[in-house]
């Protein structure tokens, strides 16, 4: 039973600045800074009471900058760490004293690590012995074979944004497909994010400001998450800001973020679940 101060919960948003180290290899790095008070301002202001920061890909596997973030609001804030696969089980642990309460693999645009060798095997059993999450992102075309293997390794999932399907093929993805069907583990999550990262045709308003996804992609979107709804129920989907919306931030803002899950999800009920009980149960919220 989640805790009564919990009124919504973000699962999904990054907080950094500029001259940070960077990993060695990064996709990008952004120009700008993506500071905490700004990202709690925007949860005050849309009524979200809790929030899950989630170590961003261009700073590796260095975690202090969200660790502080979250040692300042330890209640309101939980944080999803990105480690080697090497790391000791001791700094597992000081990491889950800290507030985290998973890993991120954020696999898109780089090699598919070998999950199934020892190294691997060993931190997913000490995921496992944590009772934490790993958090997956990659196209869904690549979904079917990850989810065989990390799955067999016992350990809850969370796919990002959707799950990623192909933006022509939406949910006639097979990879999309192969996510649906894995529902029927009882140990994957779906995190109700980032659509405009696989649309086809995001575009900005007429003054340049917000963001709003082309009505193809809108159309896409609603069926993607009809079809994510159906196989999982609200009860292991969670929502996402995805701020500050790295690469995207002309085409979507905070609260165009937010009001997506009402679009997507127009049952209060089914909404609350998604923004309350499922990610407090999830993240180790109350």
């Amino acid at each position: 039973m989640p805790a009564a101060d919990i009124v919504a919960i973000d699962s999904h948003a990054h907080v950094f600045e500029r001259g940070l180290p960077l990993a060695a290899q990064r996709r990008h790095a952004p120009g700008y800074d993506a500071l905490l008070g700004d990202y709690l301002a925007l949860l005050d202001r849309q009524d979200i009471s809790h929030g899950v920061l989630v170590q961003p890909s261009f700073l590796g596997t260095d975690n202090r900058y969200w660790l502080d973030a979250v040692a300042r609001l330890p209640a309101r804030l939980r944080g999803v760490a990105v480690v080697d696969p090497s790391i000791a089980p001791s700094a597992l642990d000081d990491l889950a004293r800290r507030g985290t309460v998973g890993i991120r693999c954020n696999l898109v645009g780089v090699d598919i690590p070998d999950f199934a060798s020892a190294e691997w095997q060993g931190l997913l059993a000490q995921v496992r012995r944590l009772d934490w999450h790993l958090e997956l992102h990659r196209d869904a075309v690549d979904l079917p074979g990850l989810l065989d293997t990390l799955l067999a390794s016992g350990c809850r999932l969370v796919i990002d944004h959707l799950g990623r399907p192909d933006p022509v093929l939406g949910r006639a993805d097979p990879g999309f497909a192969a996510l649906l069907r894995a529902a029927g583990s009882g140990r994957v999550w779906v995190k109700l994010s980032a659509a405009y990262r696989t649309a086809r045709s995001p575009r900005a308003d007429a003054a340049g400001r917000t963001a709003e996804l082309a009505d193809i992609d809108r159309r896409s979107a609603r069926d993607t998450v009809a079809a994510l709804l159906g196989a999982f129920g609200p009860e292991r989907l969670v929502w996402g800001s995805d701020w500050p919306h790295t690469q995207h931030q002309e085409f979507i803002d905070f609260a165009g973020s937010r009001a997506l899950l009402d679009e997507w999800v127009p049952d209060v009920a089914q909404r609350r679940r998604i923004l309350v009980d499922t990610p407090a149960e999830l993240f180790r919220f109350g």
